[in-house]
């Protein structure tokens, strides 16, 4: 069909013409798309926008009304538990042994009646300290006082003169002075972030004199409670200003001490409580002021964040309206559907009849169509090209894999073989009398025998184990009276399932390049296997050289070709890498091989594996 469509096309076919039949290919969904537009788009455009228009307006009056509420009372909350705390500064403020204590001179060093008047005020420290709302009570006396050097609730008033709190305080003249929100950091308590009430103290009978400052400390821990118990939506700021225009509190510590936003100050002019907007970026503000102290409590966001009242009302609304979306325009797709589906299983009807009456050679014979029907059908003719394809190549495939499994079957007469030889040389070494070289045969032959094992890619810990038992003894007969071993394995692992051929490149490193190495050739390797957080952990220890950290990442890290150059200067591959890549392949890139060593102290290699692989995964290394 391709070549004859190839000989009906004009061959002096111009650039214009392609592209008008490109445009005449994609003239219905054109048309589609501009019916879509016409009937649903458009009048659900207009539709939404009315809507919107209509609830706009009453949605943002309720936001401000219920936020303006919601902050009012967070406001009467904290302004009667700052309230509280100015009435216990004042109680403090007028209580005698507070007088008493302060009317004590420099000169006055009756140790008597300096001790009598601490006990009363120590007592008055304590009860007001008992109060949830106080922290601690600090005051700050003349050095001379007794006390004055304790550090926990009496300090020297020098300490208190280099900060620039200290002049706001005098300034105020008796009357209680609030901080800002800062870091305090107590003997016995560690830094801590506080508010303080603070107010100077005069000498009861110089009164003209400065004789301290009480400061009762408040947790920052209160105003939070109180602010994060605010029904408002994630995202909006809940913050202090005082009256000069400075954040006293904001959950961004780098914005407290520094002014206001002048569009924010330009808002709290307004009055005591109300709101207004940031037109600079569309933010709204809402403000109530705490009296006790006139700060201003603030929340700025945007119209969605200020109250999940709000919030909730506009997940409401847009409902409200998805629902009058469909029930208005579900009627017009479905018949704008209708008509497509018909046209659409009219062609595809066609198509069907005609492949199955004269075949895929047919469909040139059927009236021309525009869009996509005609690169469908186009695709149709070439997929069925494809197909044929692909069948022959999966022939040709199957007869390369019967003959693999052919030459598969014709390679297992080489171990027994390979077993009835070495059977015979040890009969003829027995013959001989030759009773060491017997015994080395016959361990030759049981490694084999363990390590070909059937085919099988897949072992149990006791076959794997008794293969490394096997090579250990076969090499006590090569290198005799240089080395011992032992094996150490929990009951109840000896059926767990590994892979074949894993401990025996770690047990061959160990004893060639660990014991072998020392200066005496001499040592120990240990084999232990145990369960441990759920998996099998099989664990080789060596007494041998051991070796750095850099070389025992290598071992895991470089692929054998690049560790015999690269790392080993005897020419000799550990081989770890293709057995820890081996582990990951079988077992997944949690578990895997781990070396810990250090020169001149042996070496330790722990395998990790689950406890759950199938035996005889991979039926074709069986077969």
């Amino acid at each position: 069909m391709r070549n004859r469509a190839k000989s009906t096309a004009p061959a002096a076919s111009s650039g214009a013409g392609r592209f008008r039949r490109f445009v005449r290919r994609f003239s219905i969904p054109r048309q589609w798309l501009l019916t879509y537009l016409l009937l649903i788009v458009v009048p659900a455009g207009v539709f939404l926008y009315g809507y919107y228009e209509r609830s706009a307006s009453i949605l943002h009056d309720e936001i401000i009304r219920t936020t303006q509420q919601t902050l009012k009372q967070a406001g009467s909350n904290l302004s009667y538990r700052l309230e509280h705390i100015e009435d216990i500064s004042n109680v403090a403020f007028m209580n005698p042994k507070l007088q008493a204590y302060l009317s004590v001179g420099p000169d006055d060093r009756s140790i008597g009646i300096q001790m009598d008047v601490i006990k009363e005020l120590r007592y008055l420290v304590d009860t007001v300290q008992s109060n949830n709302d106080v922290y601690r009570v600090r005051l700050f006396v003349d050095k001379s006082k007794l006390y004055a050097a304790e550090r926990i609730n009496f300090f020297s008033l020098e300490s208190l003169k280099d900060r620039p709190l200290y002049s706001s305080i005098i300034q105020a003249n008796g009357s209680i002075v609030w901080t800002n929100d800062y870091q305090e950091t107590y003997l016995d308590a560690g830094s801590v972030n506080i508010f303080s009430a603070t107010r100077m103290l005069r000498d009861p009978f110089h009164y003209d004199q400065v004789s301290g400052v009480l400061m009762i400390d408040v947790q920052e821990k209160l105003v939070i409670d109180i602010l994060s118990a605010l029904q408002l939506s994630p995202g909006t700021q809940v913050y202090l200003v005082d009256a000069k225009g400075i954040i006293v509190y904001h959950p961004d510590r780098s914005l407290i001490g520094t002014q206001a936003d002048a569009d924010l100050l330009g808002v709290l002019k307004k009055g005591e409580e109300g709101s207004g907007s940031f037109k600079r970026d569309g933010n709204d503000v809402m403000f109530t002021t705490l009296h006790p102290t006139g700060w201003r409590l603030v929340a700025q966001g945007t119209e969605s964040q200020l109250s999940q009242h709000a919030a909730k009302l506009t997940q409401r609304s847009e409902l409200t309206s998805l629902l009058e979306y469909v029930a208005l325009f579900l009627v017009l797709p479905f018949a704008l559907l209708a008509i497509i589906v018909r046209g659409v299983n009219r062609r595809v009807n066609q198509v069907n009849t005609v492949i199955q009456r004269e075949g895929m050679e047919g469909l040139h014979e059927l009236p021309p169509v525009n869009g996509d029907f005609h690169m469908l059908e186009r695709s149709v003719d070439q997929l069925v090209l494809r197909v044929r394809t692909l069948v022959e190549e999966k022939y040709k495939a199957e007869l390369h894999e019967r003959e693999a499994l052919l030459q598969a079957l014709q390679a297992q007469i080489n171990p027994h073989f390979l077993y009835n030889t070495l059977d015979t040389i040890n009969w003829i070494a027995i013959s001989k009398g030759a009773a060491d070289i017997s015994k080395m045969i016959k361990r030759l032959a049981k490694y084999f025998r363990l390590s070909l094992n059937k085919g099988q890619s897949i072992v149990s810990v006791e076959d794997e184990l008794r293969l490394v038992q096997v090579y250990l003894e076969i090499q006590q007969t090569r290198f005799p009276n240089t080395f011992e071993f032992r094996l150490d394995i929990e009951p109840g692992l000896e059926d767990c399932r590994m892979p074949k051929l894993t401990l025996q490149p770690i047990v061959e490193n160990a004893l060639l390049h660990g014991i072998r190495k020392s200066k005496d050739n001499r040592g120990t390797i240990v084999i232990s296997v145990c369960k441990d957080r759920g998996d099998l952990l099989l664990t080789v220890s060596d007494d041998g050289i051991g070796m750095n950290e850099e070389l025992a990442n290598k071992l895991l890290t470089t692929a054998p070709s690049e560790t015999k150059s690269a790392v080993f200067e005897n020419g000799s591959s550990y081989g770890l890498y293709n057995v820890n890549e081996r582990i990951k392949l079988y077992a997944g890139d949690d578990y895997g091989i781990a070396i810990y060593s250090e020169p001149g102290a042996g070496t330790t290699v722990t395998v990790r594996l689950r406890t759950d692989l199938a035996p005889n995964e991979d039926t074709n290394e069986k077969s």
